[in-house]
């Protein structure tokens, strides 16, 4: 299998670079995996294609103002982006410049209000760095941090709100779960209002998610890893809901992943929390999920890999190239598809 197999062509006039001022006036895609059959309509139409008993999972993880500025001791600007906490005060980050940033080296952020000091440098050239500071490291982030936005979103954003989800809630992404930016709570609770249970898990998104397939063959590509948590009430709500008879449907290919890595061969999902590096693509048997919300993802990735493997990759490939033709917005600011 090639990596090639899941390219498409996208003018870049199509890469949203804003989001929408109303969250669920995005279009959808509504893309059957057995027939291939799509329906075009808006993300305020979702409730049409759910039904009682239906259970929604959604990824509450919430970004940090992850990129930080700072300075060397003998002068010249470095940029430090978290990737993922190690433990405690240690963080894996990409720096920028990252050749004058060796072991042993220290970055001084806000006149010393924070400092790092790069301990290692990983085998991908990611630095390890154990952060210096008084008082609690997050809100130290959201006073000297900025939103890390994805590389090709050239906009600013002016409303840092509009890069989370509406029930956002643990701290720890360095990127939005984009297919649940699309909610509204009035939507939420119409949802509810219905019959379909919403839970929750919770995925800490890390920039791997945008690093590119660089390698032919689909099996030698080496996933990154993330930490995810699924709680007992979300394990409870979607074991009962399969025994039911009802649909679990994952907002995003992060709660994807989640569930995924935690249901065991007989299809029972495990309250567990831990490091998931699941890679799937088309020959995966899918354990738990029915069916999945998400955006449009990046040609050649992993997430088209993912969504191939639920849909098949024909069906997936006409379905971009009629988002396409009908110029969906694409990427996290963009347009979702509902695969049914």
């Amino acid at each position: 299998m090639k990596t090639s197999d899941f390219v498409y062509d996208l003018p870049e006039r199509l890469i949203a670079q804003t989001p929408l001022e109303r969250r669920d006036g995005s279009r959808l895609l509504v893309l059957d995996k057995n027939t291939g059959a799509t329906e075009h309509r808006h993300f305020y139409d979702l409730p049409a294609f759910l039904r009682a008993g239906d259970c929604l999972v959604m990824n509450d993880s919430r970004v940090i103002p992850a990129r930080l500025i700072g300075a060397r001791p003998t002068g010249g600007a470095v940029e430090v982006m978290l990737l993922r906490q190690l433990d405690g005060d240690r963080w894996e980050c990409l720096v920028r410049p990252g050749k004058k940033m060796r072991p042993g080296q220290t970055v001084l952020f806000a006149d010393g209000e924070l400092t790092g000091h790069v301990e290692d440098v990983t085998a991908g050239g990611e630095r390890i760095v154990r952060f210096e500071y008084e008082g609690i490291f997050l809100e130290i982030l959201e006073r000297l941090g900025r939103m890390p936005l994805p590389p090709y979103i050239k906009v600013q954003l002016a409303d840092p709100e509009r890069y989370q989800t509406v029930y956002s809630v643990h701290p720890g992404s360095a990127a939005a779960p984009t297919a649940g930016l699309h909610f509204t709570n009035e939507l939420l609770d119409k949802i509810r209002a219905m019959g379909v249970d919403t839970r929750f898990l919770t995925l800490h998104v890390g920039l791997g998610t945008f690093r590119p397939v660089k390698v032919e063959n689909v099996e030698d590509h080496e996933m990154h890893s993330e930490y995810c948590v699924v709680p007992q009430e979300t394990a409870d709500a979607v074991n009962r809901t399969h025994a039911a008879g009802g649909r679990v449907i994952a907002v995003g290919t992060t709660s994807c992943r989640t569930l995924e890595s935690f249901t065991g061969e007989d299809g029972v999902l495990r309250a567990e929390g831990g490091w998931t590096s699941i890679f799937i693509y088309p020959g995966y048997r899918f354990k738990c999920i029915d069916g999945l919300i998400t955006n449009f993802h990046l040609p050649g990735s992993t997430l088209m890999m993912l969504v191939s493997a639920l849909a098949g990759r024909e069906h997936i490939l006409e379905a971009y190239r009629q988002a396409v033709e009908r110029e969906y917005r694409f990427f996290s600011f963009g347009d979702a598809m509902f695969i049914q």
